[in-house]
């Protein structure tokens, strides 16, 4: 999807580089690049933002950027990106920061944390709180660059063969959930798992799981889910997804000033035209799912069951901060962000609508 912001945008942005003159752009050396993402051959969306970021990249830099994706069914390692970006097999990687936590623990809290910060937040967190330098310390022992690469706003809970009335429903739940959230519920006596997206569908059609979650309306109806789990859960865990590009810093070093730089606004540019993509899809979809699929049933976890869930995530968060002085350092970033983040989010947002939904209809 090519937006007509997103065009203006790097239009505008071209005009801030045309110091760099195009015939003598042309002349100088083309930077060949590859990239490897988690997501299968024109996944929507997901798959969306690296080709817009490829596309601006090329663009901007007058053909001195060309870089080819190899989707998740060309390298077959949708799981491992970090590894194959690390040994330098590829230059860039697209994916999601907490799938790497069984490698590095600290890469969890760059997607998104349970009962976190929403979309608006994270991003100021990232861009002028302490998130990208907090990112960096974390990736850069290993030879590695993240920059956020796209979010999904909010994401629903997940799909359900069976109603959660109390927290005992949780005991033995196989449920493919990653990062922190999948901790939370090991706490509580659910089995979590990750599984790779194009293998979702058979995993829960097969009982190999018993529930799951995915993204939201703007991509879980094309899925096929509400085929077998017909309960939709509201949303708890991701509040605010942040996928990432991975840039092997190897890589980086050889580029020109003016190439980083391209770079830099072609991810952050794509990045952020796929939350706007995300959030239409999602409005688009859900309108869909009620009038074309009248037995979804959309469901919000019992009180006592998200106290629980709360109750376990700030344990576990207190747990690995005792652990690693930079999980603190990150989680208490995190907090005193949103702390501040949250009291203007009540009372310009959610002001905002409680106000219009009180209105004479």
């Amino acid at each position: 999807m090519k937006s007509l912001k997103l065009t203006t945008l790097v239009a505008a942005t071209a005009v801030a580089l045309s110091a760099f003159s195009l015939p003598a752009l042309a002349a100088e050396k083309v930077y060949k690049l590859k990239m490897a993402e988690t997501w299968a051959t024109n996944f929507p969306i997901f798959g969306d933002a690296p080709r817009n970021m490829v596309r601006i990249a090329e663009e901007m830099s007058g053909g001195r950027l060309k870089i080819t994706i190899d989707s998740a069914n060309k390298h077959k390692a949708p799981l491992g990106v970090f590894d194959m970006v690390r040994s330098g097999q590829y230059d860039l990687g697209h994916s999601a920061s907490y799938y790497w936590k069984g490698k590095v623990p600290n890469t969890v809290y760059f997607t998104t944390m349970p009962f976190g910060m929403t979309a608006p937040e994270q991003y100021g967190w990232f861009y002028y709180g302490d998130g990208m330098k907090l990112m960096e310390k974390v990736y850069q022992p290993f030879g590695l660059l993240s920059f956020p690469g796209g979010n999904t706003g909010v994401q629903m809970g997940g799909w359900f063969r069976k109603e959660i009335n109390s927290v005992e429903d949780l005991q033995g739940l196989k449920m493919r959930i990653p990062g922190f959230a999948g901790e939370v519920l090991a706490k509580l006596g659910a089995k979590p798992t990750n599984i790779p997206p194009g293998e979702l569908y058979t995993a829960l059609e097969r009982n190999t799981i018993d529930a799951l979650e995915w993204v939201g309306p703007s991509l879980d109806l094309r899925m096929g889910f509400h085929k077998i789990a017909p309960y939709y859960y509201t949303g708890w865990h991701e509040p605010a997804t942040e996928l990432q590009f991975l840039v092997n810093e190897r890589t980086w070093k050889k580029l020109p000033d003016d190439l980083r730089e391209i770079l830099r606004v072609a991810m952050k540019v794509s990045a952020y035209d796929m939350y706007i993509q995300s959030y239409h899809e999602s409005g688009v979809n859900w309108a869909t799912m009620k009038s074309e699929y009248p037995d979804i049933q959309v469901k919000t976890f019992p009180q006592p069951v998200l106290n629980a869930m709360k109750k376990a995530n700030d344990e576990l968060l207190t747990e690995e901060a005792a652990k690693d002085p930079l999980a603190k350092e990150i989680i208490d970033s995190q907090a005193a962000y949103m702390k501040t983040a949250r009291v203007w989010s009540n009372i310009s947002d959610r002001a905002y609508l409680e106000s219009v939904d009180r209105l004479d209809q």
